[in-house]
């Protein structure tokens, strides 16, 4: 992992086409502005874990519980 200290207003480039910069650090937060081209995918890392979990738990049901619960709900 690479750390780099900037302060407010400054930035960094990543690969020629993306720059985050730093738009306001407060007290335990710190607000990032990200500028790159509309191909690019930008999503929070806590989003894709959910998203990943999610997915992992809906493929551990089985389709009999499915059908079960499904049925157990008509009753």
């Amino acid at each position: 992992m690479l750390v780099i200290t900037r302060k407010t207003d400054e930035s960094i480039l990543i690969a020629d086409n993306i720059e985050v910069t730093i738009l306001e650090i407060s007290k335990d937060r710190v607000k990032l502005g990200v500028s790159a081209p509309r191909d690019i995918t930008i999503i929070r890392y806590e989003l894709v874990t959910a998203q990943n979990e999610n997915r992992e738990s809906a493929q551990i049901i089985s389709k009999d519980a499915l059908n079960a619960l499904l049925n157990s709900n008509k009753s």
